[in-house]
């Protein structure tokens, strides 16, 4: 019996993959076949007509007030006090509610579970939509859900918007009403009403961008969530865990254009909106009842109610911005490099398919723009990859070489729908095969020409409000450009500039997202702050947390924190951050920047700069220009302000000191004999590298300077070996070492002495001056001497001295290289643990014992002096005053509009340490010891 179950076993599993085969066979067969149909058709349309549009009408051309087009142009918002564009119009409103939220208890002091069965208004005239804003003006509080449509539009617009108060659901025609929606501009701006939204980050930019309305007075479900801990904090978990509902979010995705909408639609609208005033009146009740329970401990500061208040008002002081790129498509094809063609940034494929890529992409931008499409919609980009790869010769090629690349997608993505090859694209094949064809001659021109036939005097598609100005906007791009192709001697320094811009981008800008927004929670569930990856390991490999959300990667710690965000008062910690330029919202690269620059931050105090990321922000290489120009501009004005030097102006081999002081005692004797270090560096290496080559005259005045460092006497090769090493640090020294592939047998020992300590009693001060020296070893053997002023502050002078031979000088070698970067993402937080990976790192971040490494080729020692000078005058507070100085150049020279939410230009910046934490100081003196 067991043998003839097998066999019907075996027979059923035959007949099952011979019917699956079938089945397969015929679904390729018929998939094919109407491949053949639609494409003889689409050829049809393509040899009739110019452009589809002609007669496929879109329902956002028929808007007359459009606020944002698909032109170059930046995005302009409300401007309702006659100044700087860049300021949120309600700014003052949204910071107030930030700083003394209003009680809700008016607004949520009924939550009654609203009807299952309900019925819904339908906004679709003027007049209605000012009835509806008259009856909100009356209301404390309503809901509001807007559904967004994407796919056939180049930014998107807003499609419809759902509101509900405690009596009526209202759904707003907003295709229909578009060009009149500003009615509701008011009520929205009202601070005096509630307005309940769910993860309302896109919903209040979008708002901005189609209407210019502006939302003040906010409270977010989503962020009560986030201060209760919730498991989950999607509408579809709320709707579940408190009424009961299920909804369908594979809806979101529908076209929200189509009129009239689906019954289905309709449904899912109304439901995200109609239960969203009872789950806030819900969220609310348990907020206040963790302010009861924590009623027993009068230390805690925290407000429940309050938090979640603060945190939904941030997102209202979010603004639009439009991404602009410097050239069309730029970006995409950068993208494409990365994650289509093998990974490896352009640089394994050929010259020749890289500039195809970005031909394609540049045309499938510009038709985008002109047509109002997706650039999903446009063209692929696995369609660009193999057009890059296959070059097709003929439009019948281009045709099948599309439809093919976009067949082996939908294999993977079955519920793929879209045209292949799309309207556009079959529209303006024979633009396409001109563009490949030209691609050797010139492709932007051939670009420029296609734009033209487009939109020109006699072009093919249709003007419309979204595209009417990107002609002249594009025009001077793509001229600008080919200027710079045609006229290479003339452009030189902007060919230059940019070809220095994208190698600055490719070596130095971060390779990875900086932020990945892990959350650390105390072990009452709050939210402690935000931090890497890194991080949470760090604590779980120490059993000191344990996680509480897989997919999102949050830990609870299993101790008591020792400081929370709102000792501070400030909201910053606890924001998710986002890895794009805070000045100009540019995501496709970024770099780090200190806004407080590391040659004064390294001497602060460890509780103000250990684990604060507040000033370390992301810029793109445009903006950060701006920055380090105007931190430079400062500096100066910071030299001049301390009488405290930006450079160390002279240094003098301390071996020459004894025969300078015996022949005079004259202090002009000294300063003759010394010479700035970056001259001496760089007298050495000419003298080393081309001292038999170079003009006798010339080689005299290099071996001059280098003699002034020796005191005037005879030098050799060897002297120049060690005058290329004076004023390094010694981490600068390996580094040099390692890039000449030699260790020098020399080191240094640095003595910082002032103008009135110079002369015949320089000697003398350095032996008998015990109380005024202090005199740091470090690990490497490089001994420092520092003599305290006794007068003036300019310290200009250093006495350089040989210590350590070779062997010593490379005995830590293999542990200084292993030193990284301070900033590593958002683990410098406000919880306890501060650990980066658990080890105090070799930087501005590390103990005080890496402070003695100066370099007398930077900013270092003025910055320890200017440090020392505030600490002694004016105390810590005077260290807050000083860094509130800098952010306030930064925020002067940088206009930044997407700053981290909770960051402030009076940002106090201290933190206390706990057990836990290596940097406190009762951890210290073990590490010390080992």
């Amino acid at each position: 019996m067991e043998y003839k179950d097998k066999l019907k076993i075996a027979a059923l599993t035959i007949a099952s993959l011979a019917a699956l085969s079938s089945v397969i066979f015929l679904v390729t067969s018929s998939s094919k076949h109407y491949r053949r149909r639609r494409r003889k058709q689409q050829q049809q349309q393509k040899q009739s007509s110019s452009c589809y549009l002609q007669s496929h009408q879109k329902p956002q051309l028929s808007f007359k007030r459009v606020l944002l087009d698909n032109s170059f142009s930046q995005f302009k918002h409300l401007n309702l006090h006659a100044s700087s564009s860049n300021l949120h119009p309600y700014e003052a409103d949204i910071k107030a509610l930030i700083e003394n939220p209003e009680s809700l208890e008016d607004c949520y002091s009924d939550h009654q579970k609203m009807s299952e069965f309900f019925s819904y208004v339908w906004i679709e005239t003027e007049t209605q939509l000012k009835d509806l804003a008259h009856t909100l003006s009356k209301h404390k509080v309503f809901a509001v859900d807007t559904e967004q449509h994407s796919l056939r539009s180049f930014l998107g617009f807003t499609a419809l918007i759902q509101i509900s108060t405690r009596n009526e659901d209202y759904l707003v025609d907003t295709i229909a009403l578009h060009d009149v929606m500003g009615v509701l501009a008011p009520v929205f701006a009202d601070p005096t009403i509630c307005k309940v939204f769910h993860g309302a980050d896109n919903d209040v930019l979008w708002l901005q961008r189609d209407f210019h309305i502006y939302v003040v007075n906010l409270f977010d479900t989503a962020k009560a969530c986030e201060v209760l801990s919730k498991p989950q904090k999607s509408l579809a978990y709320l709707l579940e865990t408190y009424c009961g509902v299920a909804t369908n979010k594979l809806l979101q995705r529908e076209d929200w254009r189509q009129r009239p909408l689906s019954a289905e639609m309709l449904e899912y609208a109304q439901t995200d909106a109609h239960y969203l005033l009872y789950i806030a009146g819900c969220l609310i009740a348990e907020l206040k009842l963790q302010d009861r329970d924590k009623s027993n401990c009068p230390n805690d500061k925290f407000d429940f109610v309050l938090e979640a208040r603060r945190r939904s008002n941030m997102i209202c002081l979010q603004l639009y911005a439009k991404e602009v790129e410097a050239f069309p498509g730029e970006s995409a094809a950068s993208s494409i490099f990365s994650r289509h063609l093998n990974g490896q940034r352009g640089s394994s494929i050929s010259y020749e398919t890289q500039d195809l890529v970005r031909c394609f992409c540049t045309w499938r931008d510009l038709m985008a723009r002109v047509h109002d499409e997706s650039l999903r919609y446009v063209l692929s980009d696995q369609a660009i990859v193999s057009l890059a790869v296959k070059v097709p010769t003929t439009p019948e090629e281009i045709f099948d070489t599309i439809a093919e690349a976009d067949l082996n997608v939908e294999n993977v993505n079955l519920n793929s729908s879209l045209p292949s090859p799309s309207p556009v694209v079959c529209s303006h094949l024979d633009d396409l095969y001109y563009l490949i064809k030209d691609k050797k001659s010139n492709a932007d021109e051939v670009l420029l020409q296609i734009l033209q036939n487009c939109l020109g005097p006699n072009g093919s598609c249709p003007l419309s409000v979204y595209n009417y100005a990107l002609l002249i906007n594009c025009d001077l791009i793509m001229k600008n450009r080919l200027v710079s192709k045609q006229s290479p001697v003339i452009n030189s320094k902007q060919v230059a500039r940019k070809a220095s811009r994208e190698l600055f981008v490719q070596k130095f800008s971060c390779k990875s997202p900086v932020y990945h927004n892990c959350r650390i929670y105390a072990n009452d569930g709050r939210l402690l702050c935000y931090c890497d990856r890194r991080k949470l390991e760090w604590y779980l490999r120490r059993d000191l947390a344990k996680l509480v959300d897989d997919d999102a990667l949050a830990i609870m710690l299993l101790f008591e924190p020792k400081g929370r965000p709102e000792d501070e008062g400030n909201d910053f910690y606890i924001q998710s951050k986002k890895n794009i330029c805070v000045g100009c919202g540019e995501g496709s690269h970024y770099l780090r920047y200190r806004i407080i620059p590391s040659c004064y931050r390294m001497h602060f105090p460890e509780h103000l700069k250990s684990h604060r990321s507040h000033d370390i922000v992301l810029l793109c290489v445009d903006c950060h220009e701006l920055a380090h120009a105007a931190a430079e501009k400062y500096k100066k004005q910071v030299a001049k302000e301390f009488g405290i030097p930006l450079f160390v102006r002279k240094v003098v081999d301390s071996k020459e000191i004894p025969v300078i002081s015996e022949s005079s005692s004259s202090v002009m004797n000294v300063e003759e004999t010394g010479v700035s270090p970056l001259h001496l560096r760089t007298a050495a290496m000419a003298l080393l590298r081309h001292g038999q080559r170079m003009p006798l005259k010339r080689r005299e005045e290099l071996t001059q300077i280098v003699m002034q460092y020796y005191g005037g006497r005879e030098i050799s090769e060897e002297d120049l070996e060690r005058a290329l090493l004076v004023g390094m640090s010694p981490h600068e020294r390996r580094r040099f070492e390692k890039k000449r592939r030699f260790s020098s047998k020399h080191s240094t020992e640095v003595i910082l002495l002032d103008k009135e300590q110079m002369g015949a009693a320089y000697t003398m001060a350095v032996s008998a001056t015990g109380n005024s020296l202090e005199k740091a070893v470090t690990k490497d053997g490089l001994e420092t001497t520092e003599m305290e002023s006794t007068g003036t502050k300019e310290l200009d002078y250093f006495m350089v001295k040989d210590t350590i031979s070779n062997k010593e000088m490379n005995s830590d070698e293999n542990e200084a290289s292993d030193t990284k970067d301070e900033y590593a993402g958002n683990d410098d937080d406000n919880c306890e643990g501060g650990p980066s990976n658990g080890t105090a790192r070799n930087d501005e971040s590390a103990p005080h014992k890496n402070n003695s490494k100066l370099s007398l080729l930077g900013h270092g020692p003025h910055g320890k002096q200017v440090v020392d000078h505030i600490l002694e005058e004016y105390g810590e507070d005077g260290i807050r005053q000083f860094c509130q100085r800098w952010r306030q150049v930064f925020v002067e020279a940088v206009h930044p509009r997407f700053l981290p939410a909770g960051w402030d230009v009076m940002h106090s910046g201290r933190r206390d340490f706990g057990e836990f934490s290596v940097y406190n100081p009762t951890n210290k003196a073990p590490a010390a010891d080992t």
